[in-house]
């Protein structure tokens, strides 16, 4: 099986799920490694499939008018809730979470936190387990792609984080590196 006919069947079983499926349920179903399957997904969405990585699994969602800023900011992980709930009350959705390691490199987690049902849910699950937010290797400071109707929305959005002053600046290699 070619990559492309490979990527046609995640396509295929994608929408005909009803539950998000796991990158381990589609390597084994197409007997390929889950790695293949995150690269594969990266050239989907590279190709404009609307895919979003749960922390369930992948999930196809329809064609959508959202737009997606990358952001930069810092605080505390006591302020953990604030920052969220400002992002989701403006009607933003924060897709994942990304730290720039001088050592260990990019690390990135998928969220897709919606609402503030979403944000217990995610601070419920962080409270239950021994694992610390990802910012924590970073002092802080940490990315996030966050997802709106339009770009009015991540302005205000952005707006809020910098009212609060969650919002952080990018260094030069960060500019050059995440922005080129």
């Amino acid at each position: 099986m070619t990559g492309n006919e490979r990527r046609e069947q995640i396509i295929a079983c994608l929408k005909a799920a009803q539950k998000p499926v796991s990158g381990q349920a589609l390597g084994e179903q197409l007997q390929v490694s889950r790695q293949v399957i995150v690269q594969d997904m990266a050239l989907l969405r590279a190709c404009g499939h609307n895919i979003a990585s749960t922390n369930r699994g992948y999930v196809l969602r329809g064609t959508s008018n959202q737009v997606v800023r990358l952001v930069k900011v810092r605080h505390t992980p006591d302020q953990i809730e604030d920052e969220m709930n400002a992002v989701v009350d403006l009607g933003g959705c924060i897709v994942d979470v990304m730290v720039n390691h001088r050592i260990y490199g990019q690390l990135s987690a998928p969220l897709d936190i919606k609402n503030r049902r979403d944000v217990k849910q995610f601070l419920g699950d962080l409270s239950q387990g021994i694992s610390t937010p990802l910012s924590t290797l970073t002092d802080g400071y940490h990315f996030h792609h966050i997802s709106a109707e339009g770009e009015e929305v991540l302005d205000e959005i952005v707006a809020a984080l910098t009212d609060l002053g969650f919002s952080a600046p990018l260094t030069d290699f960060e500019a050059q590196e995440l922005f080129a």
